[in-house]
């Protein structure tokens, strides 16, 4: 009986982690490539807007398959960090979200498939930025 209960929680143990494994895989995957900044939207004026025409310049990042984000401004390598795929609780709702952490910054992850990406700031009165490929 003991060894079929240690049996059962070993195999519950590795079934959970391969699931955990194969979901940031999956998500690292769909964010890999460059990713161009269209607006962002929020802070302490919920109706603040701005965009690459509104503030005179353009905004990209990169993510690539080894962990690393390259932000360019303007077409010029400005950052070169390591980003962080993980689970965490949103202040927007305090549920469980999927949490991307780059350049000292928490977001929580809105929409992510192969044309948009839409982070928010996982603080009180941040942004919602969007980007596409």
């Amino acid at each position: 009986m003991k060894k079929t209960i240690l049996a059962l929680l070993i195999i519950i143990s590795v079934s959970t982690y391969s699931a955990n494994v194969i979901f940031k895989s999956n998500k690292m995957t769909k964010l890999h490539g460059s990713w161009t900044w269209q607006k962002s939207t929020g802070n302490q004026n919920s109706s603040y807007t701005s965009t690459p025409k509104s503030i005179g310049s353009t905004k990209k990042l990169v993510f690539t398959p080894e962990g690393k984000v390259i932000t360019y401004k303007n077409n010029v390598e400005i950052r070169n960090s390591k980003y962080l795929i993980t689970k965490g609780i949103s202040v927007f709702d305090n549920l469980e979200h999927d949490l991307i952490t780059f350049e000292g910054m928490t977001y929580v992850i809105n929409k992510l498939d192969s044309k948009n990406l839409i982070i928010a700031n996982n603080f009180p009165n941040g942004y919602i930025s969007t980007y596409k490929r």
